[in-house]
C-alpha cells in the first residue's frame, strides 16, 4: 500500500501521461502547418480551385489541433512546481531560459500570424496571406527548437556551473544551452517524424473519401500529396536518428546499451543489433535471439568495427565515479545506473518498426496508384488506419528517451528520486494524476470526434465572384473569410 502512495513514483506517471498525452498534439500541429502552406502554396502559384479547397480543410483539422494542444501544454510547466520542486529549484536557472524563450518570442510570433491568417482571407493580399502561414511555421518549429533544447539540457548538460554556496546549478552560456549537439540532432529527427504523422493523416483523410467515391479530383491529389510527404519525411527521419544516435552514444552511453540488452562491452561483428530478443525475466542475460553483426557498431559510431560499452562495464564506471565519498546529488538510492532494460529494449524497436510500417504503406500506395484508383476495399481501409502509426512511433520514442536517460533527471547531475518534491504526499499527486487523466480523457474524445467530423465533411465548396458580363472571376474572398 505505501509503495501505491510512493510520491515519487505517481509523479512519474503523473508526468509521463500528462506530456504524453500532449505530445499527441504537438507533431501533428508541427506537421500540418508545413502541408497546409506548401498546399496554399500551390493554390497561389497555380491558381488551382482543388488546391485551395484542400488548404481548406487541412487548414481546418491544424486548427483543431493546435486549440488543444495549447490547452493541454499549459499543465507541464506547472507540474515543474507541483511535483517537481527540487528539480526546478536546482536547475530553474538554466531549463527556465529556453522555456521562456519559447513562451515569449515564438509562441506569440506563432500566435500572432495564426491570427492574421485566420481572418486574413478578405484583407490581405494572396501572397501576405500566404506569407502569414509560412511565419507560422517558422514559430512553431522555433518552440519546438526551444523546447527541445531544455529537453537536452536534461539529457545531456551544458553551459552551466554549479554554485555550491547555493546548491544549484547556473546559467553560464546560453549558446552552449541551444546549441546542444543532442538537440541539434534531436531537432530535425523529432521534425520530420512530425511530418510523418501529418502525411499519414492526409493519407486517411484522402482514402476515407475515395473509398466512398467522393471528391475524386481534389482526393487523388490528397493521397499521392500525403504518401509522398510520408515516404520522405521517414528517409529524413532515418537519416537524422542515425545522427542522433551517434551523440547519444557519446553522451548517455547507457541508453544506448539498454537499447540493445548490451551487456558486455564488443566491437566489430560481436557488437550486431539485435531484430529481436528472449531473455531471462531479471533482463540480465539472453536466451535467443536474432541478430545482424556489425550494425550496432554502425548505429552508434558510423563504423563498423568501433566499440560499444555494454552495461556492466558502464554500471562499475558510473558507480566508481557518482557513488563516491564526494558526491552529493548524483548516486540514487539503490546504486543502479541503467534504465528498465525491456521498456527501452521494446520502445526503440517499436518506434523504428511502427514508422517502417507506415512507410511501407505509403511505398506500396504511391506504386499501385501510379494510374487508378479503383483499389478493393481493404486497400483503402489499410491506408485509413495506417494514420496512427507515425504517431505512436512518436509516443514510444519519447518513451525511450526519456525512459532510457533514468535513473537521472538531469544526466550526472540529479537523479530523478532527488528532483521530486519533498513536501508534497502521495495521495495528493494521485487525486490531481486522476483529475487530469479524466479530464485529458474527456479532451481526447472531443479532439478525435472534431477531427473526424472535419474531415469526413471533406473540403468544403467555394464560390466565385462574377465579372460584368456575369462570367466566373477569381475566388470570393468575402466567403473565405467565414472558413474558419
Amino acid at each position: 500500500m505505501n509503495e501505491f502512495f510512493d510520491p515519487l513514483t505517481l509523479s512519474r506517471w503523473q508526468f509521463g501521461l500528462t506530456t504524453l498525452y500532449h505530445f499527441i498534439f504537438v507533431p501533428l500541429t508541427i506537421g500540418m502547418c508545413l502541408l497546409v502552406a506548401i498546399l496554399q502554396t500551390a493554390w497561389v502559384k497555380t491558381g488551382k480551385a482543388k488546391y485551395l479547397r484542400l488548404t481548406r480543410l487541412f487548414g481546418k483539422i491544424f486548427l483543431i489541433n493546435f486549440a488543444m494542444g495549447v490547452v493541454t501544454g499549459i499543465v507541464q510547466e506547472f507540474q515543474f512546481g507541483m511535483n517537481w520542486s527540487n528539480y526546478s529549484r536546482f536547475v530553474g536557472d538554466i531549463f527556465g531560459a529556453p522555456l521562456a524563450m519559447e513562451g515569449l518570442i515564438a509562441f506569440f510570433f506563432e500566435a500572432t500570424f495564426i491570427g492574421l491568417w485566420i481572418f486574413g482571407w478578405d484583407k490581405l493580399p494572396k501572397k501576405i496571406h500566404l506569407m502569414t502561414i509560412w511565419f507560422v511555421w517558422l514559430g512553431t518549429v522555433a518552440s519546438a527548437y526551444f523546447i527541445l533544447a531544455a529537453n537536452a539540457f536534461m539529457q545531456n548538460p551544458d553551459g552551466f556551473t554549479i554554485n555550491e554556496e547555493r546548491g544549484r546549478a547556473e546559467l553560464e552560456s546560453i549558446g552552449a544551452v541551444l546549441t546542444n549537439p543532442v538537440a541539434v540532432t534531436q531537432f530535425p529527427h523529432t521534425i520530420f517524424a512530425a511530418v510523418m504523422f501529418a502525411g499519414v493523416v492526409v493519407v486517411s483523410t484522402a482514402a476515407w473519401h475515395l473509398r466512398r467515391g467522393q471528391y475524386l479530383d481534389e482526393m487523388r491529389t490528397a493521397l499521392r500529396f500525403g504518401a509522398w510527404t510520408n515516404l520522405i519525411a521517414f528517409m529524413g527521419v532515418g537519416l537524422t536518428g542515425h545522427s542522433l544516435g551517434m551523440v547519444m552514444t557519446q553522451t548517455q552511453p547507457m541508453k544506448m546499451a539498454a537499447a540493445e540488452a548490451h551487456y558486455e562491452t564488443s566491437s566489430g561483428a560481436d557488437a550486431s543489433f539485435s531484430l529481436f530478443s528472449l531473455g531471462t525475466p531479471d533482463g540480465a542475460h539472453e536466451i535467443f535471439s536474432i541478430r545482424i553483426p556489425y550494425l550496432l557498431s554502425f548505429l552508434s559510431n558510423g563504423t563498423f568495427d568501433g566499440s560499444v560499452e555494454g552495461i556492466r562495464d558502464l554500471q562499475a564506471e558510473y558507480t566508481a565515479r557518482y557513488c563516491g565519498a564526494d558526491s552529493l546529488l548524483t548516486c540514487p538510492t539503490d546504486g543502479q545506473f541503467a534504465p528498465i532494460i525491456w521498456v527501452t529494449y521494446w520502445a526503440f524497436r517499436w518506434m523504428i518498426g511502427l514508422g517502417a510500417l507506415a512507410a511501407l504503406v505509403s511505398a506500396v500506395g504511391l506504386w499501385i496508384t501510379r494510374k487508378k484508383m479503383d483499389l478493393p476495399d481493404w486497400a483503402w481501409k489499410v491506408a485509413i488506419w495506417t494514420a496512427p502509426l507515425p504517431m505512436l512511433a512518436s509516443l514510444v520514442g519519447w518513451i525511450f528517451t526519456e525512459m532510457g536517460r533514468q535513473p537521472w533527471i538531469v544526466f550526472g547531475v540529479m537523479t530523478t528520486e532527488q528532483g521530486v518534491s519533498p513536501g508534497v504526499p502521495g495521495w495528493a499527486v494521485l487525486i490531481s494524476m486522476l483529475v487530469f487523466t479524466i479530464v485529458y480523457g474527456a479532451l481526447a474524445v472531443v479532439e478525435f470526434k472534431l477531427i473526424t467530423k472535419a474531415a469526413k465533411e471533406g473540403p468544403p465548396e467555394i464560390a466565385r465572384s462574377t465579372d460584368a458580363d456575369g462570367k466566373p472571376g477569381d475566388v470570393d474572398h468575402q466567403q473565405l473569410a467565414t472558413v474558419y
